[in-house]
Protein backbone atom coordinates (compact mmCIF):
# COMPACT_ATOMS: atom_id res chain seq x y z
CA UNK A 1 0.00 0.00 0.00
CA UNK A 2 1.47 3.35 -1.07
CA UNK A 3 0.99 6.06 1.58
CA UNK A 4 1.35 9.74 0.59
CA UNK A 5 1.47 12.74 2.92
CA UNK A 6 0.15 15.84 1.17
CA UNK A 7 2.31 18.22 3.21
CA UNK A 8 5.84 19.55 3.09
CA UNK A 9 5.81 20.23 6.84
CA UNK A 10 8.81 18.55 8.48
CA UNK A 11 6.85 18.44 11.75
CA UNK A 12 3.99 16.48 10.16
CA UNK A 13 6.47 14.15 8.50
CA UNK A 14 8.11 13.35 11.84
CA UNK A 15 4.74 12.78 13.49
CA UNK A 16 3.44 10.53 10.71
CA UNK A 17 6.49 8.29 11.28
CA UNK A 18 4.81 7.31 14.57
CA UNK A 19 2.17 5.55 12.45
CA UNK A 20 3.89 4.60 9.19
CA UNK A 21 7.61 3.85 8.91
CA UNK A 22 7.49 4.43 5.15
CA UNK A 23 5.51 6.99 3.18
CA UNK A 24 6.05 9.48 0.39
CA UNK A 25 5.79 13.24 0.64
CA UNK A 26 3.94 14.98 -2.17
CA UNK A 27 3.01 18.57 -1.21
CA UNK A 28 -0.18 20.01 -2.62
CA UNK A 29 0.06 22.82 -5.13
CA UNK A 30 -3.41 24.24 -4.48
CA UNK A 31 -3.67 27.85 -3.46
CA UNK A 32 -5.08 27.96 0.05
CA UNK A 33 -8.34 29.89 0.24
CA UNK A 34 -11.40 29.87 2.45
CA UNK A 35 -15.02 30.64 1.58
CA UNK A 36 -16.01 34.07 2.93
CA UNK A 37 -18.33 32.97 5.76
CA UNK A 38 -16.82 29.62 6.74
CA UNK A 39 -17.16 28.72 10.40
CA UNK A 40 -13.79 28.83 12.15
CA UNK A 41 -14.06 25.21 13.29
CA UNK A 42 -14.53 24.07 9.66
CA UNK A 43 -11.64 26.00 8.09
CA UNK A 44 -8.84 23.50 8.77
CA UNK A 45 -10.95 20.59 7.52
CA UNK A 46 -11.84 22.48 4.35
CA UNK A 47 -8.17 23.21 3.62
CA UNK A 48 -7.12 19.63 4.42
CA UNK A 49 -9.70 18.28 1.96
CA UNK A 50 -8.48 20.61 -0.78
CA UNK A 51 -4.91 19.37 -0.30
CA UNK A 52 -5.78 15.67 -0.06
CA UNK A 53 -7.98 15.75 -3.18
CA UNK A 54 -5.37 17.68 -5.16
CA UNK A 55 -2.56 15.27 -4.28
CA UNK A 56 -4.76 12.20 -4.73
CA UNK A 57 -5.45 13.21 -8.35
CA UNK A 58 -1.74 13.80 -9.04
CA UNK A 59 0.20 11.23 -7.01
CA UNK A 60 -1.63 7.98 -7.61
CA UNK A 61 -1.16 7.04 -3.94
CA UNK A 62 -3.32 4.32 -2.42
CA UNK A 63 -3.80 6.46 0.70
CA UNK A 64 -3.33 10.24 0.67
CA UNK A 65 -3.32 12.16 3.95
CA UNK A 66 -4.00 15.89 3.76
CA UNK A 67 -3.74 18.16 6.79
CA UNK A 68 -4.06 21.79 7.71
CA UNK A 69 -3.87 23.67 10.99
CA UNK A 70 -5.45 27.00 11.91
CA UNK A 71 -5.41 29.00 15.10
CA UNK A 72 -8.64 30.69 16.18
CA UNK A 73 -8.55 33.53 18.70
CA UNK A 74 -11.76 35.32 19.59
CA UNK A 75 -13.45 33.87 16.47
CA UNK A 76 -10.71 35.17 14.16
CA UNK A 77 -8.89 32.61 12.03
CA UNK A 78 -5.13 33.08 12.19
CA UNK A 79 -3.39 31.21 9.43
CA UNK A 80 0.26 31.56 8.46
CA UNK A 81 1.56 35.13 8.79
CA UNK A 82 2.40 36.98 5.57
CA UNK A 83 5.48 38.65 7.08
CA UNK A 84 7.11 39.57 10.40
CA UNK A 85 4.71 42.48 11.04
CA UNK A 86 1.74 40.15 10.55
CA UNK A 87 3.36 37.59 12.89
CA UNK A 88 3.83 40.29 15.54
CA UNK A 89 0.14 41.26 15.31
CA UNK A 90 -0.91 37.61 15.68
CA UNK A 91 1.25 37.07 18.75
CA UNK A 92 -0.09 40.28 20.34
CA UNK A 93 -3.62 38.89 19.84
CA UNK A 94 -2.64 35.57 21.47
CA UNK A 95 -0.83 37.20 24.42
CA UNK A 96 -2.63 36.54 27.71
CA UNK A 97 -5.48 34.65 26.04
CA UNK A 98 -6.76 31.16 25.38
CA UNK A 99 -7.19 30.19 21.75
CA UNK A 100 -8.14 27.04 19.88
CA UNK A 101 -5.92 25.16 17.47
CA UNK A 102 -7.84 23.17 14.87
CA UNK A 103 -6.13 20.57 12.72
CA UNK A 104 -8.17 19.16 9.89
CA UNK A 105 -7.24 15.77 8.45
CA UNK A 106 -8.63 14.33 5.24
CA UNK A 107 -7.75 10.84 4.04
CA UNK A 108 -8.52 10.00 0.43
CA UNK A 109 -7.97 6.38 -0.52
CA UNK A 110 -9.06 3.72 -2.96
CA UNK A 111 -10.59 2.00 0.08
CA UNK A 112 -12.81 4.93 1.10
CA UNK A 113 -12.42 8.51 2.26
CA UNK A 114 -12.84 10.08 5.68
CA UNK A 115 -12.03 13.31 7.47
CA UNK A 116 -12.10 14.84 10.91
CA UNK A 117 -11.07 17.97 12.77
CA UNK A 118 -9.34 17.92 16.15
CA UNK A 119 -9.42 20.89 18.54
CA UNK A 120 -6.98 21.79 21.32
CA UNK A 121 -7.15 24.81 23.63
CA UNK A 122 -3.88 26.65 24.27
CA UNK A 123 -3.35 29.46 26.80
CA UNK A 124 -0.56 31.99 26.42
CA UNK A 125 0.86 34.05 29.25
CA UNK A 126 1.13 37.79 28.72
CA UNK A 127 4.08 38.56 26.45
CA UNK A 128 5.86 41.89 26.41
CA UNK A 129 6.65 43.63 23.13
CA UNK A 130 10.32 42.78 23.71
CA UNK A 131 9.54 39.10 24.29
CA UNK A 132 7.53 38.94 21.07
CA UNK A 133 10.30 40.65 19.10
CA UNK A 134 12.97 38.40 20.63
CA UNK A 135 10.92 35.33 19.77
CA UNK A 136 10.39 36.50 16.19
CA UNK A 137 14.13 37.11 15.85
CA UNK A 138 14.95 33.61 17.09
CA UNK A 139 12.54 31.50 15.01
CA UNK A 140 11.07 31.36 11.53
CA UNK A 141 7.33 31.49 12.12
CA UNK A 142 6.12 32.34 8.63
CA UNK A 143 5.20 28.69 7.99
CA UNK A 144 3.26 28.28 11.24
CA UNK A 145 -0.41 28.97 11.88
CA UNK A 146 -0.80 31.67 14.49
CA UNK A 147 2.91 32.60 14.11
CA UNK A 148 4.20 30.12 16.66
CA UNK A 149 5.42 26.59 17.11
CA UNK A 150 4.57 24.99 20.46
CA UNK A 151 7.54 22.63 20.11
CA UNK A 152 9.96 25.57 19.83
CA UNK A 153 10.67 28.76 21.71
CA UNK A 154 6.98 29.66 22.06
CA UNK A 155 6.67 26.84 24.60
CA UNK A 156 7.95 29.15 27.33
CA UNK A 157 4.89 31.39 26.89
CA UNK A 158 2.31 28.60 27.09
CA UNK A 159 0.82 28.15 30.53
CA UNK A 160 -1.89 25.62 29.73
CA UNK A 161 -2.93 23.15 27.06
CA UNK A 162 -6.23 21.28 27.00
CA UNK A 163 -6.20 18.41 24.53
CA UNK A 164 -3.74 16.78 22.17
CA UNK A 165 -0.26 18.35 22.14
CA UNK A 166 0.54 16.78 18.75
CA UNK A 167 -2.57 18.41 17.32
CA UNK A 168 -0.99 21.80 18.05
CA UNK A 169 2.25 20.67 16.39
CA UNK A 170 0.18 19.84 13.28
CA UNK A 171 -0.98 16.20 13.30
CA UNK A 172 -3.29 14.60 15.88
CA UNK A 173 -1.37 11.29 15.88
CA UNK A 174 -3.57 9.27 18.24
CA UNK A 175 -6.84 10.25 16.58
CA UNK A 176 -5.40 9.67 13.10
CA UNK A 177 -4.10 6.25 14.11
CA UNK A 178 -7.52 5.25 15.50
CA UNK A 179 -9.28 6.43 12.33
CA UNK A 180 -6.81 4.65 10.04
CA UNK A 181 -7.17 1.49 12.13
CA UNK A 182 -10.97 1.71 11.96
CA UNK A 183 -10.69 1.87 8.15
CA UNK A 184 -8.13 -1.00 8.01
CA UNK A 185 -5.37 1.27 6.71
CA UNK A 186 -2.73 0.31 9.33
Amino acid sequence: MRIVLASKSPRRQELLKMIYSEFEVYPSSVREWLPPNIESDHAAGFLAAQKACDVSQQSGGDVVIGCDTVVVCENEILGKPKNRADAYIMLKKLSGKTHIVYTGVCVVSKFGDFSFTQATKVTFDEMSNQEINDYLSSENVLDKAGAYGIQGGAGKFISKIEGDYYNVVGLPVSRLYKELKKHNLV
